[in-house]
Order: structure tokens, then C-alpha cells, then sequence
């Protein structure tokens, strides 16, 4: 099943291209440029001081998240979320800041908020697993660099977090889906997982037809050597953007 090709030429188990550009944006604390296929998403990390009022007096951090996608991201026009509430962008900034917050140690953050904004540019399928995928590298960027400003203590990040769409297309379990597999997708899955293979998160949506235990098997394999292959290219980017 994993040679059969699809319509892009890729196999099965095969991601788009991706490139992840660290420090994309100049002036933020950790920033990339994350592309996937036709995918294209700007991700930045701020480090700011204090926390939410709910959050005071505790001794601990906060992680947040906002995601958009600019009017032109999708080919016809999308009109800006501030103008009109995006309710699918709420749900997909929720998903990003509660997938990353898994793998910060809030007490070694203090009392300090990173903001992780997640701006698409293009989309392509997979703009949610692409804006987790892209905020974690920024967001270990930003975090490095607050360490050697004093901001906050070794150690604030436990670990590392990726994540990547799958779903069953004609009947067949695919890696990273485009939008016109993502259309067709008989089975839509996002999975999120951390570098020690936990998962994160599972978001799976029978969209045409419900699927068994054995297809939730192979999707999530493909998603976790789709995630390997992920975070390979993150642990590149942040050494880089750490250098430069």
C-alpha cells in the first residue's frame, strides 16, 4: 500500500516538502518560516513578563496561542478574524497553545507568558499540525534566548512536540494530506506527539465512512514516522536559529 503513489507522485507514508526557516522574523524572540507543500505559515514566540490575573502569586508561566489566516491564504479573500470571529480559528488556537503547554515546565518559566502566534499565508491542508509543528521551534528559540537574558531557569521545556494530519482517501491511510485529499478524505486525523512518542493529541473525524481499530492503527503509525521525520528537521532549525 505504501508504494502505490498519489496524485502529487508522493507514497503513502510520504510528507510533502518541508522547510523550516528559523528566525524568519528579525525582531521577535524565536520566529520560522514553517512550509509544508503548498503550506505556508508564519510562527513567532514572545516572551513577555507577567502572567493572566487568574495566574498571579503562583510562581508559574503561562503558554498562549492566536492563529490566522491572512485574507489572501486560500485564494478567494477570507475576511480578518477581528473583523468577524473565526470560530474554527478559535478552536484551532486552543489546540496549538494546549499542545504546546504539554512539554513546558511552567514552574521554571516564573511568572512569565510566551505568546505563540501562528499567521498562514498559504494554505494547503495541514495548516493546524504545520502551526503546532511551527510554534514549537520558535517557541525553543524564544526560550533559549530568555535563559541566557536571566528570564527564566534551565530546563523550561521537557521535551519536544510535533504534529502531522493522516486520514483514509479512497480507502487508503495517507500521510499529510493536501486540500484535495483533505476534500476527499473519507477520514480526517490530526496527531500531535512529543519526542519521547507520547501522543499529545488525537483528533480523528470520520468525514464519509467510520473506520475500525486496524485503520486507526496504521494512521497512527503514519503519523508518528511522519513525526519523527518532523522533529529531526525542528532539532536543524533551533540549532541554527540558536547560532545565528
Amino acid at each position: 500500500m505504501a508504494a502505490a503513489q498519489r496524485h502529487d507522485g508522493r507514497r503513502a507514508n510520504e510528507l510533502r516538502p518541508v522547510k523550516i526557516t528559523p528566525n524568519f522574523v528579525r525582531k521577535a524572540q524565536g520566529s520560522c518560516l514553517m512550509e509544508m507543500g503548498g503550506t505556508r505559515i508564519i510562527c513567532t514566540a514572545s516572551f513577555v513578563q507577567g502572567v493572566p490575573a487568574w495566574r498571579e502569586g503562583k510562581s508559574k508561566g503561562w503558554v498562549t496561542a492566536e492563529y490566522a489566516m491572512l485574507p489572501a491564504s486560500t485564494g478567494s479573500r477570507k475576511r480578518r478574524a477581528s473583523l468577524k470571529p473565526d470560530s474554527r480559528g478559535v478552536e484551532i488556537q486552543r489546540l496549538i497553545g494546549r499542545v504546546l503547554r504539554g512539554v513546558v515546565r511552567f514552574d521554571r518559566l516564573g511568572e512569565n507568558t510566551v505568546y505563540l502566534d501562528c499567521d498562514v499565508l498559504e494554505a494547503d491542508g495541514g495548516t493546524r499540525t504545520a502551526a503546532v509543528t511551527g510554534a514549537q521551534v520558535a517557541m525553543a528559540i524564544a526560550m533559549s534566548r530568555a535563559r541566557a537574558q536571566g528570564l527564566c531557569e534551565r530546563g523550561v521545556l521537557k521535551g519536544s512536540v510535533a504534529a502531522v494530519s493522516v486520514g483514509i482517501v479512497d480507502g487508503r491511510a495517507m500521510l499529510d494530506l493536501d486540500y484535495a485529499e483533505d476534500s476527499a478524505a473519507e477520514v480526517d486525523m490530526n496527531v500531535a506527539m512529543t519526542g519521547g512518542g507520547k501522543f499529545v493529541e488525537v483528533q480523528a473525524t470520520s468525514e464519509r465512512k467510520p473506520f475500525d481499530g486496524d485503520q486507526l492503527s496504521k494512521m497512527l503509525r503514519l503519523a508518528a514516522g511522519g513525526i519523527r521525520k518532523l522533529m529531526k528537521l525542528q532539532r536543524e532549525a533551533v540549532e541554527k536559529g540558536k547560532r545565528e
